[in-house]
């Protein structure tokens, strides 16, 4: 009964402030202080007023503190203070460990921003979908989607720079698309993700709309070039739909559920086995060097620094401190955005232990409360499902998780909220 008091929404009778507040955050995750930023050709780095560094930006800050106190009051006048019965345990504790890592940092006081910008980001996402419902969370997070949607194919033929220009270091991101984004595998995985949420709608409620924003998603997707959304997003919708098929019946539940759990190892396996290859054919000079470079310095890294590692956030952004400063020859790992994978980047910053909490966290607790979630809203459970394969992989070869206030972090911490608020079967 207290939980379901607690997981009351507000009245869908009208617009409440609640809304705007939802609606502000989700901009700021999806559009950003600097929408269509310019790249330097010379250090593929944005330029700008709000070039996000180590140092930080103050604007930005006061706004996630903004949404953030407005937010925990409206929950707490609501709630009192059960209010963190919102979110799934085990998030609560991996951010917990995000925070105590900080405390052996390089940088204790650029991982404590970065740290404090996750768990703001976290609660502020977990605590509006309490507050406003399932129903209404997603048909505000819809109209974002199709906002960029809209803005990202507009902006192709009317802003230069929504398309990778002539000068950038990678020749081949040349007329790549990527709209409002600062890059195509931004751009690549946010219309992924607006594929899935779109087309799940469509097949609930058979609106040509939902059909419309779909088929743009997919063609922004191809056009971006980015190829790790594209080659997922067709898993993503098979998983999708193959969850929607078995969830009625308890034997095709597990089969499924068997063979998701082999192909998910499978998938690690071959990822693993073929860094070398996949590396060549996903090659990405825009950082500085290939994958591969990448990987074997974060697993040096990690193999000295098993258990704690670097300490949250220290990854990107750092410059000497950077935590792969003496595992590569070259100072070029002083300008890499990211590990791409999530999964070594979590490993290399809050280590083993960390590892161990965020597998808990984002991947089995998920995939235990799809197994347990009852309720009549099918299409929704099978989009939320789609998500959660095509972030689970993606991650293998970009980094999302943990990623303070990025659209895919934002588009994972919605599905585990919506995950958390739907029934358990009796």
């Amino acid at each position: 009964m207290a939980h379901e008091a607690l997981s009351t929404p507000l009245p869908a009778a009208r617009a409440t402030p609640m809304d705007a507040v939802f609606v502000a955050l989700l901009l700021l995750a999806f559009v950003g202080m600097q929408p269509f930023a310019l790249r330097n050709p010379a250090t593929d780095l944005q330029t700008g007023p709000y070039q996000v560094t180590g140092s930080g930006d103050i604007v930005r800050q006061l706004l996630f503190l903004t949404i953030f106190a407005s937010v925990v009051v409206s929950a707490f006048l609501r709630r009192g203070f059960a209010i963190l019965a919102a979110v799934p345990p085990m998030l609560l504790v991996l951010l917990a460990w995000c925070l105590i890592s900080t405390a052996w940092a390089a940088a204790p006081d650029v991982a404590l921003r970065r740290a404090g910008l996750a768990i703001v980001v976290a609660l502020s996402t977990m605590l509006c979908v309490d507050a406003l419902g399932i129903e209404r969370s997603l048909r505000l997070w819809r109209w974002v989607l199709a906002g960029v949607l809209i803005v990202n194919w507009a902006s192709v033929f009317v802003v230069h720079q929504a398309v990778h220009l002539a000068g950038e270091q990678d020749p081949g991101l040349v007329g790549d698309w990527r709209g409002l984004y600062f890059h195509k595998n931004i751009a690549g995985a946010v219309s992924a993700i607006a594929a899935i949420a779109f087309f799940f709608s469509w097949l609930e409620r058979r609106r040509w709309g939902d059909l419309a924003f779909f088929v743009l998603a997919v063609g922004f997707v191809v056009m971006s070039h980015s190829k790790s959304s594209l080659g997922l997003l067709p898993v993503g919708l098979a998983a999708g739909l193959t969850y929607r098929f078995a969830w009625r019946s308890g034997l095709d539940r597990s089969i499924v559920a068997v063979v998701g759990i082999l192909l998910f190892f499978l998938v690690g396996t071959l990822v693993a086995l073929n860094a070398d290859a996949i590396s060549n054919a996903l090659e990405d000079p825009t950082e500085f060097t290939g994958r591969s470079a990448i990987w074997q310095a974060e697993l040096a890294f990690a193999r000295d620094h098993l258990f704690l590692g670097s300490g949250f956030g220290t990854f990107a952004d750092t410059g000497s401190l950077s935590p792969l400063h003496n595992y590569v020859a070259g100072s070029w790992v002083e300008a890499v955005a990211h590990g791409h994978s999530g999964y070594l980047q979590i490993l290399v910053t809050i280590g083993g232990i960390g590892f161990a909490l965020t597998f808990i966290a984002l991947i089995a607790a998920p995939a235990r409360r799809f197994w347990e979630i009852g309720g009549s809203e099918l299409s929704v459970k099978a989009m939320l499902f789609a998500l959660f394969v095509f972030l689970v992989l993606h991650n293998f070869m970009e980094s999302d998780f943990l990623e303070g206030d990025a659209p895919d972090w934002v588009t994972f911490l919605l599905m585990l909220g919506f995950l958390h608020k739907l029934p358990r079967r009796a």
